[in-house]
């Protein structure tokens, strides 16, 4: 009787880990899936704003760098890194989209005394931040020296002649470890992360303010209300993170082919901007065009995320 008892109790277990690992599968794609989409739609936004942040592009009016990418590079310069970005998005939005419902859930169970099965309140605006900032935080770590390869790409202009420092993932990696060694590819490795639990905390957090705020009612479309929400969400972050993203471009700029400035650290680089650069305006070169991109970014990353796991769901 006790092994006929024992057996349904095992099966339901395995299936209740099976379903874990697939809901966990289908969010990661679908947040990665989103990103990826979200990328490509903003990136010749986003390569003006990285060329106003290193100063490679001479100037910071967003005209002159948007026709001197098109001079230099053709219509495709406008695109340059997204390669690499795509590669550093899928694994980096799947894993911060996947790990903060995680991490959400992690954290309901564990603070929250009023999550019943019945009705699942919105989590709390602090433990939207701590999550989402962990969420940020896995990801980075896990895809740094891709997001290094990207940035050399997008933050150096191509020569009056047309010919690139760095063409692709592969090349700017090899070259980079063979110019500067291998440690090279952690440039910027700091700002990086003292960045992502902030900017993914503040994404996320003004989000679940929001669905605080305005709950949602049977009928809302929750996708389109994860889109504005999501956009309100990457302006915020955006804002008030950018100078340490400035830092971050700085730092993993250094050393490559055509720069001389050097920093010895975070610090270091942070004095060097101020002091020769022109003051706390320097970190916010290319603020407006980076405010610009924020909102269609997030909010497309936020609504793709919701209505492909509406879809999969579906499916599944």
């Amino acid at each position: 009787t006790m092994s006929s008892t024992t057996a349904p109790l095992t099966t339901t277990t395995t299936k209740t880990k099976t379903s874990s690992a697939t809901d966990m599968s289908r969010r990661m794609v679908c947040g990665g899936l989103a990103g990826m989409i979200a990328k490509t739609a903003t990136n010749p936004l986003e390569r003006i704003k990285m060329l106003s942040q290193t100063g490679d592009g001479k100037t910071t009016n967003v005209l002159l760098l948007y026709r001197n990418i098109l001079q230099k590079e053709g219509i495709m310069g406008l695109w340059a890194g997204n390669g690499a970005n795509l590669l550093r998005v899928f694994p980096a939005k799947a894993v911060v989209f996947s790990s903060n419902d995680v991490y959400k859930q992690l954290l309901k169970r564990t603070f929250s005394s009023c999550a019943s099965p019945q009705h699942e309140p919105a989590l709390p605006g602090y433990l939207a931040f701590c999550a989402g900032g962990m969420s940020g935080m896995s990801a980075s770590l896990l895809t740094y020296p891709l997001d290094f390869a990207r940035g050399r790409i997008s933050g150096k202009l191509a020569k009056s002649c047309g010919t690139k420092q760095y063409r692709g993932i592969v090349h700017t990696l090899s070259l980079t470890i063979k110019d500067e060694g291998l440690l090279a590819v952690y440039k910027g490795i700091t700002p990086t992360l003292l960045g992502a639990m902030p900017y993914e905390g503040i994404k996320f957090g003004t989000v679940g303010v929001l669905e605080v705020l305005y709950p949602a009612s049977p009928g809302d479309d929750l996708p389109l209300r994860k889109m504005w929400f999501g956009g309100m969400g990457g302006v915020m972050a955006g804002l008030l993170t950018y100078p340490n993203d400035t830092v971050r471009r700085m730092l993993q700029i250094q050393g490559s082919r055509g720069t001389h400035t050097q920093f010895t650290g975070y610090w270091d680089c942070v004095k060097q901007l101020y002091q020769q650069e022109g003051g706390i305006p320097r970190f916010y070169r290319g603020i407006t065009i980076n405010l610009i991109r924020m909102a269609p970014n997030t909010a497309i990353q936020f609504y793709s995320y919701e209505l492909l796991k509406q879809l999969s769901s579906d499916l599944l």
